[in-house]
């Protein structure tokens, strides 16, 4: 369908940045979220834009229901459509559970799974009108091999996978596809401050013996929405092979 139109939470950096340009590549108008650092946004949007492909990029912290709100209605009133929704955002707060703050826990909880929520929930409308759609959420290897210490991010990203097949089900009569994307460990700046001294240990727990680089996962995205089209429901681990310890 020409003029497809993809909104990526989260998309200035990182895995984010590289599932923009992957969308990009493959002909969609883009829309996507940054929270503080404008300038990397503002380069990637006019380097979207060097391709001949318009592309809005919009301040949106997904832990705000206002936020997000206040996001969906700049999209809807540019492109007024969405065909796939990436929700991409999401944060760390690592520790043990025993010393975590509980604003730690409330914060990851909040962006990570109630932020997807509620993204989801203002482009199904829509969706729902045009009989048609797809969401991948980016969920996490942590969902199901978690390490220490991320018993906060675990639960969020367990509740994405929860909330990815359950979506499916109550969507598929209308032709939208729900599916996720669970990385392991992915060169990024979030990765590597998280790694630290752990390198080696989490390095023994891979069969690739490397990390994913974040087109590698873009690709997986761009996978689900243009050419898995008998997927719903599903979490497509892209881990490189990480063994529980």
């Amino acid at each position: 369908m020409p003029n497809k139109v993809a909104v990526v939470t989260g998309g200035s950096r990182g895995i984010g940045r590289a599932i923009v340009l992957a969308l990009a590549g493959a002909g969609y108008q883009i829309a996507f979220s940054y929270v503080r650092d404008e300038v990397a946004a503002m380069a990637l949007r006019d380097e979207v834009q060097g391709l001949g492909i318009d592309c809005l990029a919009l301040q949106c912290d997904v832990s705000s229901s206002d936020s997000i709100k206040g996001f969906f209605e700049r999209v809807d009133g540019h492109f007024q459509r969405v065909d796939l929704l990436v929700n991409n955002a999401g944060i760390t707060r690592d520790g043990l559970l025993a010393t975590m703050p509980a604003r730690d826990i409330v914060e990851v909880i909040q962006t990570n799974l109630i932020g997807t929520l509620l993204c989801c929930q203002q482009v199904v409308p829509g969706m729902l009108r045009q009989r048609g759609g797809c969401i991948v959420n980016i969920s996490s290897v942590a969902a199901q091999k978690p390490s220490k210490g991320q018993s906060n991010y675990a639960a969020a990203k367990g509740g994405v996978d929860a909330l990815t097949r359950a979506l499916a089900v109550e969507l598929a009569p209308r032709n939208i596809r729900v599916n996720a994307v669970a990385p392991g460990i992915v060169k990024t700046e979030m990765s590597t401050a998280l790694i630290g001294s752990q390198e080696e240990e989490i390095q023994s727990r891979l069969l690739i013996k490397r990390y994913a680089e974040p087109e590698e996962i873009a690709e997986a995205v761009l996978y689900i929405a243009d050419r898995g089209l008998y997927l719903t429901g599903e979490v497509l681990p892209v881990n490189g092979g990480l063994k529980m310890p």
